[in-house]
């Protein structure tokens, strides 16, 4: 099973989301993209997943265009704020999803305020793909 997760950087969400698939099941070939890939990691993002005790420092920060020529099970989009548009990706998919969620790189406020904003979208990523995971990949399995 081959999962493509995509959004905007590939430095935070599409990360986390990545995590998470691998976490649960570790025969999944999952791999994360950007449209306009940052080519480094979020700090924060690595920082509240190792608090949970997933690591993603090893994880890269790719374009979209060197996956364009797979074939993928599932391609799914994570973007979600009013501040941004999905990508698109035009490759050999058999299922495009949406799963959106907030972009906290957006949070302004105190350190506090932000690092919240970090832990409730990565929760909800974790919840967003554990249904994912259980409802598409379990089923079908």
């Amino acid at each position: 099973m081959k999962i493509l997760i995509l959004c905007t950087g590939n430095s935070c969400r599409s990360q986390m989301a990545h995590g998470f698939l691998q976490s649960f099941d570790s025969t999944l070939t999952v791999h994360s993209a950007g449209t306009e890939a940052s080519g480094r990691l979020n700090p924060q993002a690595v920082k509240v997943m190792k608090e949970i005790g997933i690591d993603i420092s090893h994880h890269t920060s790719d374009s979209v265009d060197i996956y364009l020529g797979e074939e993928w099970d599932y391609v799914i989009t994570v973007c979600g704020g009013a501040n941004e548009t999905c990508p698109a990706f035009f490759g050999n998919v058999k299922h495009r999803l949406h799963i959106g969620f907030d972009d906290p790189t957006f949070a302004i406020g105190t350190d506090e305020f932000i690092q919240s904003e970090y832990i409730r979208v990565r929760d909800e990523i974790k919840e967003g793909f554990w249904k994912f995971y259980k409802e598409q990949i379990k089923q079908g399995i």
